[in-house]
């Protein structure tokens, strides 16, 4: 950098004087966490979910400067469950960053979430100097060696004026073909390297891409399977979801008429009034299913994997996918297809657009009913306002809670097992759940998120007591920050899920792992921190507590309403049922470990 320069003399030159030196413009200099910030800020992210440290100041300074919004947190992995809400919510790359050593390691659970979940979180890592390296600096650590397994890219600029680049090209790669989280060291000494304003160039970022187009062949072929089908179904995943293809989903099953359900993050691609959506009932329809046009979906445990009793093992399935190491994962396809599903819905609409076909009324309306069977017996559940609060109770008044615009957010075991079912999603995105890595302890940070992303949007948490104590301490973020939400809480006192599991195996000894407190005052810790909060132990205050959360959330107050369940209430085993494994261990007794 050239050096200032100043006068060496003083006054008013007199006639036969040399002129006096003009002093060179001082030159503009800006370090790099502003050039990282302007960066951040051009690929049009707005907020930084975070907590302080020192390695990261120089990007603090950097973002108020270039006028994006610091969320701050009383944990990291809070503030990366944020940042993979806000990705969920918008589509596209969002950032939080942690501060080196435990910091990064803090967030490295939530980065695994994101993986999991398929979400493009992007972590930026505050850093020891690189002339430090292996010196032992303060919180100095292997991070990428951490983050590697669970991250598409992990990179490390070892040059300020390649800040703006590496981080447009590892948002460019979190997005495709399907979305994951990236991270990013940041040196300390690289954010603190003052450049020339002028000579430093931010990147416009390669645009985006959901996967190839749709092949014609595969498409007619697909089409031909379809129009000879007798009970086919159509199911979307999160790849559909992120592709953005609810426009021609809807297009696609008002031109066959087929049956549609949601897995994952693709809940509320229609709405729940749709003709073709399918809400309840998933366990029977699929197991009748002569094909299944599977887009966007991961055949894994929520799927039982793709096989039989779930899937009819002669079923026909066509299973596409932006990301070709899906296709065909634990699941045999009939065709395997690689295309950006919008593009191929898109593509097979407009072949049935040509030709016409119509899939069986009666599969379709049969399935329908027994939506109209189960939205009755929520209905009953209702009317009965002395019966007793299970699992079923619970989630049928978080369902009745929860309108179209609602951003919906589970967390937990038994309670959100039940309630994902019964709450039905309204739009596209509406519905936010850790994902298949079960990561607890989303629901306060994922609610935070979804307040900025959603700002005219009611936002309700459904969360277990077990869940809520992993971030309980973020009521205090969001009352500093003045977002307010409501916060469901189904308190059974218990590891619900895993008090069953474990006492369907062993029996009811050494229960002590599994059990927590019902005199937790859950309610007074969001009071004491300044939300709103109140305990509910009858079924008929329940709503009325409800709405007095809504209206404290509308101003801007985060509120919980601790709902006591029955102690005696057990919900069924879902996917994992203890009693099964005991008995395949056990010879086939499900006995065999409780003596």
């Amino acid at each position: 950098m050239s050096q200032l320069r100043t006068s060496s003399s003083a006054g008013v030159a007199e006639a036969g004087d040399s002129p006096a030196p003009v002093p060179a413009p001082v030159q503009a200099l800006v370090h790099g966490g502003t050039v990282v910030a302007a960066q951040l800020a051009q690929l049009g992210i707005g907020h930084l979910f975070t907590l302080t440290g020192g390695h990261l100041s120089p990007l603090f300074d950097g973002c108020d400067r270039a006028g994006i919004r610091l969320v701050d947190f009383r944990h990291e992995q809070a503030a990366a469950h944020a940042a993979d809400a806000m990705a969920r919510l918008t589509r596209q790359v969002q950032a939080s960053a942690a501060t080196a050593g435990p910091g990064v390691a803090g967030a490295a659970v939530a980065v695994a979430n994101a993986w999991s979940a398929g979400s493009p979180l992007m972590l930026l890592c505050g850093r020891n100097p690189i002339a430090t390296d292996g010196m032992g600096a303060l919180q100095e650590a292997p991070q990428l060696d951490m983050l590697k397994p669970v991250t598409r890219v992990a990179a490390l600029p070892l040059d300020a004026w390649r800040l703006p680049s590496v981080i447009a090209e590892t948002a460019a790669a979190a997005m495709v073909p399907r979305p994951a989280p990236v991270a990013i060291d940041l040196p300390f000494d690289l954010l603190m390297t003052r450049l020339p304003a002028d000579q430093v160039a931010l990147a416009g970022g390669r645009g985006q891409s959901h996967g190839p187009g749709a092949d014609p062949d595969a498409v007619a072929k697909t089409a031909a399977l379809l129009r000879a089908a007798r009970t086919p179904l159509i199911l979307v995943g999160s790849g559909v979801y992120w592709a953005g293809a609810e426009a021609a989903l809807d297009r696609l099953t008002r031109e066959t008429g087929c049956p549609v359900f949601a897995n994952g993050a693709a809940r509320g691609i229609l709405p729940p009034d749709h003709p073709a959506m399918i809400a309840s009932d998933r366990a029977r329809a699929l197991p009748r299913a002569d094909l299944v046009l599977a887009i966007g979906v991961d055949f894994d445990f929520r799927l039982n994997y793709g096989q039989p009793p779930l899937f009819h093992p002669d079923a026909v399935v066509v299973h596409v996918d932006a990301d070709p190491s899906r296709l065909g994962r634990n699941r045999g396809a009939v065709m395997g297809i690689t295309a950006c599903p919008r593009r191929f819905v898109t593509a097979l609409a407009e072949a049935f657009e040509t030709g016409g076909h119509r899939v069986p009324g009666d599969w379709l309306q049969g399935l329908k009913a027994r939506d109209v069977r189960a939205a009755t017996a929520r209905a009953v559940r209702l009317a009965d306002e002395d019966g007793i609060i299970d699992h079923i109770r619970f989630a049928a008044e978080a369902a009745r809670f929860a309108d179209a615009e609602t951003v919906a957010i589970g967390d937990g075991g038994d309670v959100i097992a039940e309630t994902a079912g019964a709450i039905q999603v309204g739009r596209p995105g509406h519905w936010l759940d850790p994902g298949p890595f079960g990561c607890l302890g989303v629901g306060l940070p994922f609610a935070m998120a979804a307040r900025l992303a959603r700002p005219q949007a009611p936002v309700l948490a459904v969360m277990g007591d077990g869940a809520f104590g992993f971030n309980a301490m973020e009521i205090d973020s969001a009352v500093r920050q003045r977002l307010g939400f409501v916060v469901l809480i189904g308190n059974d006192g218990a590891w619900g899920e895993m008090r069953n599991f474990h006492a369907d195996i062993f029996g009811d000894r050494c229960l002590d792992a599994q059990s927590l407190s019902r005199h937790a005052r859950y309610d007074r810790l969001a009071e004491a921190l300044g939300g709103h909060g109140e305990r509910v132990e009858r079924a008929r205050d329940i709503r009325p507590a409800l709405e007095r959360a809504r209206r404290a959330a509308e101003q801007g107050v985060p509120a919980i309403v601790d709902v006591m369940l029955d102690p005696a209430a057990r919900r069924p085993a879902g996917v994992v049922s203890g009693a099964a494994v005991a008995a395949a261990f056990g010879g086939g007794d499900p006995s065999a470990f409780k003596s």
